[in-house]
C-alpha cells in the first residue's frame, strides 16, 4: 500500500512539473491556432479554409510548420517568402505568405527551399493586382 501511495505521489508530482504550457510569441502572444500539432489532412483542412475565409482568422495569431519557399517577382522585383503545408499524402500543398519581424536577408537570414521551419505570427490578408492574398505578418521563424 505505501509503494502505490508513494508512486501515485510522485506522479502526481511530475504532472505540477509538466504542466500544460501554451505556444507563445517571444513577445508573450498567446498562440491562437497551432496547426504545427495537428495532423496532415487537419493542418491540411485548415489551412484550406484559412485561404478560402481570411477574414474570418485576421488578427489571429498562427503557428505553422511545413516547407520554406521563396519567389522574387522579376518585373517587380517584390520577394515573397512562404510556409508550404502538405497534404496527409504529399500531393497536394498549401502556402501561407509570411513576413519576418524586423530587418532580415535573403538568402542569408532563410533556411534553403524546401527546408522544414516553423513561423508564428499574426494572420492577415492583403488584396494585390484584384486578387486577397494571406499573410502571416511580424513572424518569428524557426529554422
Amino acid at each position: 500500500m505505501k509503494k502505490i501511495l508513494c508512486v501515485l505521489v510522485v506522479g502526481i508530482m511530475a504532472l505540477g512539473l509538466v504542466g500544460c504550457g501554451e505556444a507563445k510569441t517571444s513577445s508573450g502572444k498567446k498562440v491562437d491556432i497551432d496547426l504545427s500539432t495537428m495532423s496532415g489532412t487537419m493542418v491540411y483542412s485548415k489551412v484550406y479554409d484559412m485561404t478560402r475565409n481570411p477574414e474570418a482568422y485576421k488578427g489571429k495569431i498562427v503557428k505553422m510548420k511545413g516547407l520554406f519557399n521563396y519567389y522574387k517577382d522579376a518585373n517587380t522585383g517584390k520577394e515573397y517568402f512562404a510556409c508550404l503545408i502538405q497534404d496527409a499524402t504529399a500531393c497536394c500543398a498549401q502556402g501561407i505568405e509570411f513576413d519576418l519581424k524586423g530587418e532580415h536577408k535573403y538568402p542569408d537570414d532563410y533556411p534553403e527551399k524546401e527546408r522544414e521551419l516553423t513561423i508564428i505570427g499574426e494572420f492577415d490578408n492583403y488584396k494585390e493586382d484584384g486578387a486577397t492574398y494571406c499573410i502571416v505578418r511580424d513572424a518569428e521563424m524557426k529554422k
